[in-house]
């Protein structure tokens, strides 16, 4: 097949004000016509600078100090500006990873879809918003004729990383750069998105270079696959091989730490030890050698360059040999279990009585009239146990983050009651709710912005002791040593700022600061969403172990199923406000009963190549809809296939479907128990 894009030996450099980052090395890959070629590793190792050098799009500072970059043929780098300008955005385009910040908030949509067209083929205003509207109603946009006039902010994430792929798709480019294009996405919307990736693809017959770290996405889409680490490219083979006979110890080592649908949650997940290297300053020998298992003294010594065929090669002395890492080649060192009372004699830890939260919607810039509300919250009930772990899943404004701050006290519930060992949270007021409140502590989805970045880490946890009133100056002290050794960060970690650390270093530190106070129950809330796959394994561990020494208990929110099937003991579905089901974790993946929960299940992208390219690609259609008019009856039944008439007219009530499963569904996926009566209040939940 024909070549559409080459690079070889790509250097690109970005020059700090003290030092450079040799961001990409000798890097070597391409791409055929029709293909899409997936590019996979952790944050950092320069993924994303590598299409950005095809773009000629660097940051500040960069430049390509090496090597070819070739478009069917003709050498991009060092191109004249005007030269690459005529192919940027119409022989090759990119979806950047962030639609939000990467469209202009100061233009309609209409304006920057129609853009490309106006630029690349000289056509009238006419033509370029009849293009505009063809290729919005191409990617799924809903009425694309009206959204035309719409401003970003009035559109949901979905519809922003659509309104994305229509201004790449304009000028129909040979290649489409998708740099993690569903990284900040539901798993519904993820899957909707990606679909529309591969429809398009075959349609057009494009080829995609499709960046990301999440090894279940290459899994189903890409023919080929090229993992890079710390700016060097690793191993590059077919999909299939590079999930069932990898070479080299990185690709292994990524695979296992993912969390998979049959994970044993009882054991800890498996998670690449170390951090990649600094490469203002890259180690000598083999780069990933101080994290490899397999590494001998001869990795340190010279840098290994990628050998085989042409079907696949690995830059490894010694490669692995067995495949992907089995369970007995695992840890498997288990985090222990709570032990627990009986349930029925002992009272839950919390209770959620028929909660209820709606926030104001107004109008208007000085007498702010209420023109309605937004039902964040209808009417959920649960409970959660001492050192269980309760998993909530769902969509983007499903209302899971709402229910969390209401729990913690954050938020105040328009009706029902936040039991904490039988008392009523709520029905205290001032420094009593505070003190209340030291109980149920919250880890927040982004660490950076949710921790002050004017305070050293010091001073972040001896806050709440010292708003608590808690121990003397020395204890304080005393206390944060101790909380950075729990979470594995040194204690002169003490005196840095928030800025100084990584990612998965920050949640940590978020982790620490909800153990200050020895609460008994910690709502995490997407505490791994942003990070890698091996962080990510790390904090779930660290999570897992803390849990059990603190005996305390965790609701985690999540939109990330494989995630809240790892950790969760018991798992609530969310849907619009509303709890539809219920269930043990393993339970409501084996045997889910409302249609939205299989939906959900059905959108997980799982790192097996045979299981993707045989999924049927049918998924959750449309968006949520609006939780200030929120549909009738049945909330999912706009979206839900089984749906019928009294779907609209009677709102279905939580009935048993087990002994600990419930569901609220009048078509469900199987037969309710036939004693099973319509649940009522808490007691059943």
């Amino acid at each position: 097949m024909t070549r559409v894009l080459e690079i070889e030996n790509l250097s690109t450099h970005i020059q700090l004000s003290r030092s450079v980052v040799q961001a990409v090395g000798n890097v070597s890959l391409y791409i055929e016509a029709g293909e899409t070629l997936g590019l996979v590793g952790e944050s950092g190792c320069g993924k994303s600078i590598t299409g950005l050098s095809i773009m000629n799009l660097l940051p500040p500072g960069g430049k390509v100090v090496g090597g070819s970059i070739r478009l069917e043929g003709k050498e991009l780098v060092n191109l004249a500006d005007a030269e690459m300008r005529k192919i940027r955005g119409n022989d090759i385009a990119m979806i950047f990873q962030d639609s939000s910040s990467s469209l202009n908030p100061t233009k309609t949509i209409g304006d920057q879809v129609a853009e490309p067209t106006l630029l690349h083929r000289g056509g009238s205003k006419r033509e370029a918003v009849d293009r505009a509207i063809e290729v919005l109603d191409l990617v799924g946009v809903p009425r694309a004729k009206e959204r035309l006039a719409d401003y970003p902010h009035q559109l949901s994430g979905g519809l922003r990383q659509r309104v994305m792929i229509a201004i790449a798709l304009t000028c129909d480019p040979k290649v489409l750069i998708a740099d993690e294009p569903t990284t900040a996405l539901d798993v519904t919307i993820q899957a909707q998105i990606l679909k529309l990736l591969d429809d398009l693809k075959e349609r057009f017959g494009m080829s995609i270079l499709l960046i990301t770290h999440d090894m279940g996405v290459v899994a189903g889409r890409a023919d080929r696959v090229n993992v890079m680490y710390a700016g060097r490219m690793v191993e590059a083979t077919g999909t299939k091989e590079i999930f069932s006979h990898m070479r080299h110890p990185y690709t292994q080592a990524l695979l296992a730490s993912i969390p998979r649908m049959d994970q044993d949650n009882t054991k800890t997940l498996f998670s690449i030890p170390g951090i990649p290297p600094d490469l203002t300053n890259p180690p000598e020998g083999c780069r990933f050698a101080p994290r490899c298992a397999y590494t001998q003294p001869d990795c340190q010594k010279s840098e290994p360059s990628l050998r085989g065929d042409d079907r696949h090669v690995a830059a490894c002395f010694h490669p692995v040999e067995d495949g992907p890492l089995k369970p007995e080649m695992m840890v498997t060192v288990s985090h222990g279990q709570v032990e627990r009372k009986d349930g029925k004699n002992e009272p839950p830890l919390l209770e959620v009585v028929d909660l209820v939260k709606t926030f104001p919607v107004t109008s208007g810039a000085i007498l702010r009239r209420k023109v309605g509300k937004v039902h964040a919250v209808s009417g959920v009930s649960l409970t959660i146990r001492k050192g269980e772990i309760f998993g909530l899943v769902g969509e983007s404004g499903c209302g899971k983050s709402t229910l969390g701050r209401v729990i913690v006290g954050l938020e105040r519930p328009d009706s029902g009651k936040i039991l904490l060992n039988g008392e009523d949270i709520f029905a205290y007021k001032g420094r009593t709710l505070a003190k209340k409140r030291r109980d149920l502590q919250m880890m927040f989805q982004d660490p950076y912005g949710s921790l002050d970045p004017r305070m050293r880490v010091a001073a972040i946890l001896r806050e709440p002791l010292s708003i608590q009133g808690v121990e003397s100056s020395k204890e304080q002290e005393a206390r944060s040593i101790e909380l950075m050794r729990e979470v594995g960060l040194p204690s002169r970690a003490l005196e840095r700022f928030p800025h100084e650390f990584s990612g998965g270093q920050r949640q940590r530190i978020g982790l620490a600061r909800a153990l200050t106070l020895n609460p008994k129950l910690i709502v995490a809330d997407e505490p791994v969403s942003a990070l890698d796959v091996s962080i990510r394994s790390q904090v779930l561990n660290l999570m897992k172990r803390l849990q059990v020494s603190h005996e305390m208990a965790y609701l985690v929110i999540s939109h990330d199923l494989a995630v809240v099937k790892y950790l969760a003991d018991r798992i609530g579905v969310m849907y619009l406000g509303k709890l539809v089901e219920l269930a043990p974790g393993d339970e409501i993946y084996s045997r889910p009963v409302h249609p939205y929960t299989q939906g959900l299940i059905n959108t997980i992208p799982l790192p097996d190549p045979e299981i993707e390219k045989d999924k049927k690609r049918e998924v959750i259609s449309g968006e949520l809809p609006s939780p200030i008019s929120p549909p009738s009856g049945c909330r999912f039944r706009t979206r839900c296939p089984r749906a019928q008439e009294i779907c609209a007219q009677q709102e279905p009530q939580l009935r048993a479907f087990g002994a600990s499963h419930m569901a609220a569904c009048h078509f469900p996926l199987v037969e309710p128990l036939e004693s099973a009566t319509t649940a009522s209040g808490h007691s059943q939940i």
